[in-house]
């Protein structure tokens, strides 16, 4: 089975780029297929149009978007990497879950309310921000990331959270420090994958 990356940052030299590479690296490393999706990269058009829903709505799925729903369909694990930006995520990642996950695909609506479509796949989540930790948790911002991403998407769509990193304050500490937080991101892929 396939592990999915989704990652949005947009340079190249970025504390997330080392994050993106720790990760590839290590789920090669112990034999694993791993496709990446860097929607900068891909210049992944992020707003959903009138004509995207029409077709969808007749069955016609937007080419684009048939090739990322096609890379999480053939996927046992989806990994999304990106910073929180004024307090939430990079626009073109909220345009991807717009377009990709979408109904039909992801979740449908039945008798009893949203029923999920993805069931069966895990997902880990790896965030970045530039203020600390300490102050992100005294006023419940991580708590919200989590609740928004675990059970807002992976959950609604079916998909088994199995952790969200959260890592502060990465503009201004040392190297020494961003050398733990990629120990932190390797054993976690060694614990869950």
């Amino acid at each position: 089975m396939k592990k999915l990356i989704v990652f949005a940052h947009q340079h190249q030299e970025s504390f997330n780029r080392a994050i993106l590479d720790q990760v590839e690296s290590s789920l090669r490393e112990k034999g694993q297929e791993v496709i990446v999706r860097d929607l900068y990269k891909t210049n992944f058009q992020p707003v959903l149009k009138p004509e995207d829903t029409d077709s969808m709505k007749v069955g016609k799925i937007p080419e684009d978007i048939k090739i990322e729903q096609d890379f999480i369909s053939e996927s046992d694990v989806i990994i999304f990497i990106y910073p929180i930006w004024w307090s939430n995520m990079p626009a073109i990642l909220k345009g991807y879950l717009d377009r990709v996950f979408s109904f039909g695909f992801a979740y449908t609506m039945g008798d009893q309310g949203a029923v999920p479509l993805l069931k069966g796949k895990k997902g880990l989540i790896i965030n970045t921000y530039g203020a600390s930790e300490e102050q992100y948790e005294s006023i419940g911002m991580n708590r919200a990331f989590k609740t928004t991403m675990d059970v807002g998407v992976f959950g609604f769509t079916g998909i088994e959270p199995v952790d969200h990193l959260l890592f502060g304050s990465v503009t201004t500490v040392d190297d020494l420090a961003r050398k733990e937080m990629l120990g932190k991101v390797r054993e976690t892929l060694n614990k869950h994958f």
